[in-house]
């Protein structure tokens, strides 16, 4: 197995506040990855760790085998690291297709082939009917994919996801899910999907790892998550469904 990104013994505290608590996982290349756990758990605090939002106070964040702990969000981004965020980031000023394009501009000469790949990606997004909306005047899930098309301009070998299904129906979500895991193996991504949708989670990663309190409780399949009773015991004492 050759590994995408690792962390071993991440740990990251705030004052009395433990965000991670030597934290160890392995992605491994080209997996469908979930990172679930109750609220507070420490999944966004993860996923700041891995992207140079947030700097472990120990541990190590490998992306293949580089050390990337401690490095600035650009350096990460420029390793193949791209990520959405649980609130959706999108340039309200501009088009659908100039917030594709200036993603992609932050990395190269904006020039006739960046825009020849935004109407491509435009068109695998199902936005090409939107290329020049604002934003604010697409449906939520289509919000919702225009920012995961940002990242994706970034030519990214991983993608993070931060909560992408927060605030669909049930059909909206379980539509994404389908389409991440085609563009997963169309683009020969890694995916690192943290998520509450308990559905979405079990219908489309390959493993799961479980945090809480800030610490790794238990990594496996869907079925053997969904089984173990440590993770029962976890939801349920935060009040939410296993």
């Amino acid at each position: 197995m050759t590994a995408a990104l690792s962390l071993a013994g991440v740990s990251k505290r705030y004052g009395g506040v433990t965000a991670l608590a030597g934290v160890d996982l392995v992605v491994p290349e080209g997996s469908f990855f979930g990172i679930i756990g109750p609220n507070g758990a420490g999944k966004s605090s993860l996923l700041n760790a891995v992207t140079g939002f947030l700097t472990p106070d120990a541990g190590s964040v490998r992306i293949g085998k580089l050390e990337v702990q401690g490095l600035p969000p650009h350096a990460i981004e420029r390793q193949g690291v791209a990520r959405t965020f649980q609130n959706i980031r999108l340039f309200a000023g501009l088009s659908v297709f100039e917030n594709l394009q200036v993603a992609a501009e932050a990395r190269e000469r904006g020039d006739g082939e960046v825009a020849a790949r935004c109407d491509e990606l435009l068109v695998r997004l199902g936005l090409d009917a939107y290329r020049n909306a604002a934003p604010a005047s697409l449906p939520y899930g289509h919000q919702r994919r225009l920012e995961i098309g940002r990242a994706l301009m970034t030519a990214p070998r991983i993608l993070l996801l931060d909560e992408p299904a927060a605030g669909m129906t049930t059909p909206e979500a379980q539509a994404l899910g389908a389409w991440l895991r085609e563009l997963r193996d169309e683009r020969s991504l890694t995916l690192v999907l943290v998520e509450h949708n308990m559905d979405l989670v079990m219908a489309q990663c390959d493993r799961v790892h479980v945090l809480d309190r800030g610490a790794s409780l238990f990594e496996g399949t869907p079925a053997e998550v969904q089984a173990e009773p440590r993770v029962i015991a976890a939801y349920l004492a935060d009040g939410s469904p296993p």
